[in-house]
């Protein structure tokens, strides 16, 4: 209520990218303020329900709902994130070196369509400033995921050796990473989904990955790859054999999309990546295309335009394990991560299903 009636308004006033630095940098102030972390939880914490409760990959998840990348890109705002109900989160896009991105303006806000455009293009301080950033955040309360990109001067044929440095500047800090191969925003990054640059960058992920288990210990982490909305059937069919291959351990759909359809806003014709209520039936389309194609043997995280319980649910059904929410986070205020999970809770339950693994792919054998 105190979102929707006094906190949106006011951002919703201001330019799109300062409303949203205004956002981080007050989380990371009040996380930082004695009991600020505490402060948070009991205005927005979630209560324990567990048959919500997942493992994955070795990794326990509180809830399935978690925040995308894009929000945080910085890990600057990582212990008031941890502390509003989320059971995971993303920060990044990072990049080896710290760059601008691209010209203001660049985050566009279409109300009428619940929609938000953004061509960013991976602004970020950086492996070296993120790392300060999380080593200053000490403990978190939830799982991280480090989500990680190549510079926009690193041409494709050279971009294996960005993702490298990402894991390997950052492998401590991260529970799990993922490789954004998928974001409009960065030219010929989407290349990178297709045929052999694909096999390729994935070896040489995975490659890395196991070296850097190797050298410093514990339990292996896992990597994710986040793909695209905007592909033919053909063209999720083989990507999708080509990732489960190369023995990744999951799938992120989706990233934004480049799509218009539908859309009433006038800010409907600038560029960049839609995300939101449009995306909403697309990427659960693309869910249930996934899990088809890989028997559900490799776990999915889904994402795009979850505004309700029935929408994270219907990616659970599809084949999701997990779910992630930014758009409606900016729309609906820190309440939705509450009504989420109780509302998946609910539509479980209605079901018959006793725990959320059961509901995972249950469409599938309907």
């Amino acid at each position: 209520m105190l979102y929707k009636q006094i906190v949106k308004p006011a951002l919703f006033r201001m330019d799109p990218e300062k409303a949203h630095h205004l956002i981080i940098d007050g989380l990371h102030a009040v996380a930082k303020l004695p009991g600020g972390r505490a402060l948070l939880r009991g205005m927005y914490g979630v209560p324990s329900i567990p048959e919500l409760k997942t493992e994955l990959w070795g990794i326990t998840f509180a809830n399935p709902v978690g925040l995308a990348a894009g929000l945080d890109k910085n890990a600057k705002a990582v212990p008031g994130f941890s502390s509003i109900g989320f059971g995971f989160m993303e920060v990044g896009t990072v990049t080896p070196k710290p760059q601008a991105g691209n010209e203001l303006p660049r985050l566009f806000r279409l109300p009428e369509d619940a929609a938000l455009i953004n061509r960013m293009g991976f602004n970020n301080v950086g492996i070296e400033g993120m790392a300060r950033h999380l080593e200053e955040a000490g403990k978190r309360f939830v799982p991280l995921a480090v989500n990680i990109g190549k510079n926009k001067t690193t041409p494709n044929e050279h971009a294996e050796d960005d993702y490298r440095a990402c894991i390997r500047g950052l492998y401590s800090r991260g529970d799990f990473f993922v490789v954004n191969i998928s974001s409009p925003n960065t030219p010929d990054l989407r290349n990178l989904q297709h045929g052999d640059d694909l096999s390729r960058l994935l070896a040489a992920v995975q490659d890395e990955m196991k070296l850097q288990h190797q050298q410093r210990g514990g339990s292996a982490k896992p990597v994710l790859v986040k793909i695209a909305p905007d592909l033919s059937d053909e063209e999720i069919h083989y990507m999708v054999q080509t990732i489960a291959r190369s023995g990744v351990s999951g799938i992120i759909a989706s990233n934004t999309t480049i799509s218009r359809e539908g859309l009433s806003h006038p800010h409907k014709g600038e560029a960049g990546g839609l995300s939101g209520r449009p995306l909403t039936e697309r990427s659960t389309r693309l869910i249930r295309q996934i899990y088809a194609a890989t028997e559900g043997k490799l776990p999915i995280i889904g994402s795009g335009g979850i505004f309700t319980a029935r929408d994270a649910y219907d990616k659970i059904c599809a084949g999701a394990s997990l779910v992630e929410i930014y758009t409606s986070l900016i729309y609906e205020g820190p309440g939705i991560i509450r009504r989420l999970n109780e509302g998946i809770a609910e539509l479980m339950k209605q079901d018959g299903f006793k725990h959320i693994s059961e509901a995972v792919g249950s469409a599938h054998r309907r």
